[in-house]
């Protein structure tokens, strides 16, 4: 006879339990997304943010947190359109990070950068996904030429990380010095946030184009001081000049980063 054999545990049953049955893994839905900001929603980040000119509805979540929530999510094309949607800001940014820039469409973009109503959509969360797709220098070229302030200024930024994360040989670098002389001529007349990405596209250009370098610091050299209004915040311009001086100092020009979203 052979040998009797007991009942597996309770601990054994269940490890094979996790072996032969897959995780389920159903993504995250909008509303439970919203409802997961919403537990990361504070009053001070708000106010904060309000100053800057955030407008509800929106929770008030740091970007930390909202990486959190990503961490979970991942990429996912739908859900972040979806989310930029709602009109939730802290949505609407993490829609952003969660954007899968080998999907989005440029008319999908184009109707995120119309929606992004204050700076944190339009310079950095719009722009920054605009720039990794492979349609990201012609979309900021179109974009800077709109008379929407914050379209423009998604256009500048959008060029300005373009630069950031191709390597020269990619870039249209004799575009980019023309670019460099549109700044410089039009730059104190340009409207409030636009003046600001303008600023910073120099610095971007100077610090990321080993080529444009010396141009870009006689540009900044050329224009000078820069007045944005920041609405009351403590928020300041930066010297182009200075800037890309203290890159130079470093021994970072010309060095790219690997994505354009942080």
């Amino acid at each position: 006879m052979g040998r009797h054999r007991s009942a597996p545990t309770h601990s054994q049953f269940s490890k094979l339990i996790r072996i032969f049955v897959p995780p389920t893994n159903t993504p995250m839905t909008t509303q439970e997304v919203l409802k997961e900001l919403e537990g990361y929603g504070d009053e001070t980040t708000k106010n904060t943010l309000m100053r800057h000119g955030a407008k509800e509805p929106f929770f008030g979540v740091k970007v930390a947190d909202l990486k959190k929530v990503l961490k979970k999510t991942k990429k996912n094309h739908q859900l972040s359109l979806q989310l930029y949607k709602t009109a939730n800001s802290d949505a609407m940014y993490l829609a952003g990070l969660m954007a899968d820039e080998k999907q989005i469409t440029e008319a999908q973009l184009d109707e995120w950068a119309d929606q992004a109503y204050w700076y944190y959509l339009s310079e950095f969360t719009v722009p920054w996904v605009a720039a990794e797709t492979d349609f990201g220098f012609e979309l900021g070229m179109k974009w800077i030429t709109s008379d929407k302030e914050q379209i423009a200024a998604a256009g500048w930024s959008a060029l300005s990380n373009f630069a950031s994360i191709n390597d020269d040989e990619k870039l249209d670098v004799a575009k980019y010095s023309e670019l460099l002389d549109q700044v410089e001529k039009t730059i104190h007349t340009a409207k409030n946030r636009e003046r600001y990405v303008m600023n910073g596209f120099i610095i971007a250009v100077g610090s990321y184009i080993k080529e444009l370098t010396v141009k870009a610091q006689t540009v900044s050299k050329s224009i000078g001081k820069v007045s944005v209004e920041m609405g009351g915040t403590a928020c300041k311009v930066p010297l182009a000049y200075d800037y890309i001086q203290k890159v130079i100092e470093k021994d970072r020009i010309g060095k790219k980063r690997k994505m354009a979203r942080c």
